[in-house]
């Protein structure tokens, strides 16, 4: 503790971050194999490692540098690459995947990726119906996945699912001698929750919660290439302007969670590099359909119309109004959908009809502490509620708190804001995970269901044809309007800070906070 503790002073004092003397390296090795350790600057916690059980950002940055999947996506657009599979081949019907593994696919413990362990792991991860399991949910079951010899897997689809192979990058590959050495009474769970069972090209070699984790490059990865990184450091700094001076100062290569004014404020600062670009990154706030006095629609109407939009906009700087819940420009989105805006009229007009009607109550609203975007808008919306003479109370939570709370709708707050960045540029992507039914206690999709929507959602995932498909689509869209479960916010551009000597970096605009350290060298 005492040696790492010491190394970190080192790093956070040095002005460009760069050879870092470990325990494990000499003076003398040091010497001619300087240390190149990534430091990334994050306000977002990592709850849990289970790779077929963990979500959000944070969880997805550190697995996807942890464990491989059959499929990986990089560049602008983004593609599907090889990964695991060397290659794959898909039937005229789109129905069946075959899988050719690469030879040298190795775990972490020296065993070969096998054609087994892919069969173990999606089992396992459809038995569990955690974490990622609703990116295939319905469309791979207990009897999709065969072996066909060590090195080749078979996938049989149980519906059509057009974008299948754009969620495998997001579907790891386990080792199941571990897991089985670790199974215990709830399938390895509470093993995987902090401890690694990957082939990815690197591992985990500390996790302070709360603080920092550290991942070190395996010395012989069983993929070739890739920078010169030797390791990488998860650093939570909750406040995003603490995020941007770290940058600044060089105390950290990368930042994640900056915004607006922080982008501002960095410009043409020396040695930092700005990223803003648009993605499918979506911000809404969440209203607890299921307890409180939100279960009643005509008050979570009221105040749909009550809000403050062009605040809200105002407030997170390089970004648009969402309209409806895709986002604005995917397929399947409906630019024309008619959408709340302020109007305090109507918004009066519902709260009459609602089971309160002159308001006098008092709701509660969480945020990610120290993510002061967030922050802003729980002003916005406290100021539009006002109009109603409804108080709110705004709650800061750590992100792992927050993520705990919507295990169940008394536990959840009236109002829960959510970003979600798409991991694949589908509809289904945010439709599946924001608003169907199997979602619900998830951070994602907390309470909210409808069956005529998840049926929607199922047939759109299922729809080969483009035509049917955007038809499907724009139903679903009228449909969650009609129930308001969210405020509809913004599509926001992202905003990320680099230090210079970060070489190697291709920003793709799905899941571009979800950083892959395998490609990146320090200079």
């Amino acid at each position: 503790m005492k040696q790492f503790k010491s190394l970190w002073r080192w790093v956070a004092m040095a002005t460009v971050l760069g050879a870092v003397s470990t325990a494990a390296v000499t003076h003398a090795q040091a010497q001619t194999a300087p240390r190149k350790i990534l430091v990334v600057a994050s306000n977002q916690d990592v709850p849990n490692f289970d790779p077929h059980v963990a979500t959000g950002y944070s969880a997805s940055a550190l697995l996807r540098n942890l464990y491989d999947p059959l499929v990986r996506v990089e560049g602008n657009p983004p593609q599907v690459k090889p990964h695991l599979a060397e290659s794959y081949t898909v039937s005229p019907d789109g129905m069946e995947y075959v899988f050719k593994l690469d030879a040298k696919a190795k775990f972490n413990d020296g065993s070969p990726v096998t054609a087994e362990a892919v069969k173990y792991s999606f089992d396992r991860l459809v038995r569990l119906k955690k974490g990622n399991a609703w990116m295939i949910a319905g469309i791979v079951d207990d009897t999709s996945v065969t072996v066909v010899d060590a090195k080749t897997v078979k996938i049989k689809l149980a519906k059509p699912f057009v974008a299948f192979p754009h969620v495998l990058p997001w579907l790891w590959i386990v080792n199941p001698k571990l897991v089985e050495d670790n199974k215990g009474a709830d399938d390895g769970q509470t093993w995987l929750k902090s401890n690694i069972a990957g082939s990815g090209s690197f591992v985990l070699k500390r996790a302070e919660p709360g603080n920092l984790y550290e991942l070190e490059k395996v010395a012989s990865p069983w993929k070739s290439g890739g920078g010169n990184l030797t390791g990488a450091i998860w650093r939570i700094i909750r406040e995003t302007s603490n995020q941007r001076l770290a940058v600044q100062r060089g105390e950290a290569h990368m930042a994640l969670d900056l915004t607006s004014e922080d982008m501002d404020a960095l410009k043409d600062k020396p040695g930092v590099v700005s990223v803003i670009e648009p993605e499918f990154r979506t911000f809404s706030i969440k209203l607890n359909t299921e307890h409180g006095p939100l279960a009643d629609i005509n008050l979570r109407k009221a105040i749909s119309y009550a809000f403050n939009y062009q605040g809200m906009l105002d407030s997170a700087g390089y970004a648009q109004l969402m309209v409806g819940p895709l986002p604005n420009g995917i397929f399947g989105h409906d630019p024309k959908l008619a959408v709340p805006t302020t109007d305090l009229d109507k918004a009066k007009e519902f709260l009459a009809k609602s089971k309160t009607p002159n308001g006098g109550i008092k709701l509660t609203m969480v945020h990610v502490s120290g993510l002061e975007q967030q922050r802003r808008i729980a002003l916005v919306l406290l100021d539009s509620l006002k109009k109603l003479n409804i108080e709110l109370d705004i709650k800061p939570m750590v992100w792992p708190d927050m993520v705990a709370s919507t295990a169940s709708p008394d536990k959840m707050a009236d109002f829960f804001p959510v970003y979600q960045t798409a991991n694949y540029g589908d509809p289904d992507n945010i439709a599946f995970a924001a608003y169907h039914s199997s979602r619900n206690g998830n951070w994602q999709n907390p309470v909210y269901k409808n069956p005529k929507v998840d049926a929607l959602i199922l047939a759109g995932r299922a729809e080969t044809d483009q035509a049917k498909r955007q038809t499907i689509y724009v139903d679903m869209q009228k449909q969650i309007v009609e129930d308001a479960p969210d405020i509809f916010g913004v599509l926001e551009k992202r905003k990320l800070a680099l230090r210079s000597e970060v070489q190697g970096f291709i920003f793709t605009p799905v899941a571009s906070n979800a950083v892959e350290f395998f490609p990146l060298s320090l200079k």
